[in-house]
């Protein structure tokens, strides 16, 4: 796939916008309590597979600002593999039902990025960070089912809420300016 300089500028977009978007909340983005608004990016990879390049770059680079090594590279691999399994889902409803992303639609893109998060990131929060208790919680396995659900509550309002509002937003968008490849 031959990068263009339009297809690296879309990536290096969303990216960046997910770095501010990250430092922004950074008191949720981070840690336990974890609600990162920037994973409703995970819908650009519907209008542009640089999407994909934007959102992975985008959480590495995020992710260096969280201080951890382990979150660099598994935070960062949790990313890429959510993007990997989504790829189908964004080709699959582009097939079906063309360019134009429906909010109800839209609901299937950020399953893979709400699942894998809430299996991998309790991990990172664990070994990478040190979080060995939550709540009365303080064995390792009652520690990491708490930290599984509030990622996964995070990932959800990020992915739910904002992920349709960014939809509504980037359909718009692509009407008067061609966003998608």
């Amino acid at each position: 796939m031959k990068k263009t300089a339009g297809f690296i500028t879309k990536a290096a977009v969303i990216a960046a916008i997910y770095v501010v978007l990250s430092l922004l909340t950074y008191q949720f983005s981070y840690l336990e309590i974890q609600c990162r608004v920037a994973e409703a990016l995970c819908m650009t990879l519907f209008y542009t597979p640089a999407g994909a390049f934007g959102v992975v770059i985008g959480c590495l680079i995020t992710n260096i600002f969280g201080g951890s090594w382990i979150d660099m590279v598994f935070g960062t691999l949790a990313t890429l593999i959510a993007v990997v399994l989504t790829m189908p889902i964004t080709k699959g409803i582009k097939k079906k039902h063309g360019n134009v992303l429906s909010v109800k639609k839209s609901l299937l893109i950020p399953i893979p990025t709400v699942l894998v998060n809430a299996i991998i990131i309790p991990f990172v929060l664990y070994f990478g960070y040190g979080i060995t208790e939550m709540g009365s919680a303080t064995t390792m396995a009652s520690v990491l089912a708490l930290m599984a659900f509030s990622v996964f509550a995070g990932e959800v309002i990020s992915c739910y809420v904002f992920g349709p509002v960014l939809v509504l937003i980037l359909n718009r968008i692509n009407k008067s300016v061609k966003i998608s490849d």
